[in-house]
């Protein structure tokens, strides 16, 4: 299981290569393949996402996420990323994939976020879109109900995704926040330094980044961004 926050013990046989565990979290989401998972696991991801959302090219169903979960057992932890979906979908699927955490990354009121929590007893991610620190202000009336933020950039006109766009915003939103939260949005590894500089956030969330194509995870890509980020820790420790 993972021990404290940001420490996560792999299975050695499991893997073929391994680092020393972050003193962050990595949450690497959008995962559909063994492959892209393995990747994730052995470069010490804390957290692993599966999204339930039709128009995404990540999309999964509750039935291949709970079989990519069992991977996921002792080793991160696993969270099923949702956009306003009704209980019965929530209902399918928990009971398909046991998630270990769920992720609401649409426009779900503080109460329905209460709901949920209680409904299933799993702690919730709530997701924000951010352009500017006046954003931040919605936060406020999620504190003592979501377990933890995560921002995400404000999509671009047009989009259908309301995450997974390759799009950032501007970091020094967050300098002086202090809620848990995981940044995303258009983090990949050659801005991730500057991002971990700017915004020193407690945790991070990745998605497009690491992609080929989207949708398409890439685990050459996966490491190359762990790496980037060792290298960055390395850099801001000198």
């Amino acid at each position: 299981m993972a021990a404290a926050r940001g420490t996560v013990f792999l299975d050695s046989a499991a893997v073929s290569w391994q680092f020393p565990a972050m003193p962050l979290d990595i949450k690497i989401c959008g995962l559909k393949t063994d492959d892209a998972l393995a990747a994730a696991l052995a470069g010490g991801a804390s957290h692993v996402g599966f999204i339930f959302f039709p128009k995404s090219p990540r999309n999964i169903t509750p039935q291949e996420a709970g079989r990519l979960r069992q991977a996921v057992k002792g080793k991160a932890l696993a969270v099923a990323v949702t956009v306003d979906a009704d209980d019965a979908f929530l209902d399918e699927i928990v009971k398909a994939m046991a998630p270990d955490m769920l992720q609401l990354h649409g426009h779900e009121s503080p109460r329905r976020v209460a709901e949920i929590k209680v409904r299933y007893g799993l702690p919730v991610i709530k997701a924000f879109s951010i352009s500017n620190a006046a954003d931040l202000r919605a936060t406020k009336a999620y504190v003592g109900i979501a377990d933890r933020f995560l921002f995400d950039a404000r999509p671009p006109r047009g989009a259908e995704l309301p995450g997974g766009n390759g799009v950032a915003f501007d970091w020094t939103a967050l300098e002086g926040f202090e809620t848990d939260y995981l940044l995303s949005g258009g983090l990949n590894a050659s801005n991730i330094g500057e991002a971990l500089h700017i915004a020193n956030p407690p945790g991070l969330d990745i998605s497009s980044g690491v992609e080929s194509a989207p949708g398409v995870k890439d685990p050459a890509l996966i490491r190359a961004f762990f790496q980037a980020v060792r290298a960055a820790q390395a850099g801001n420790a000198a």
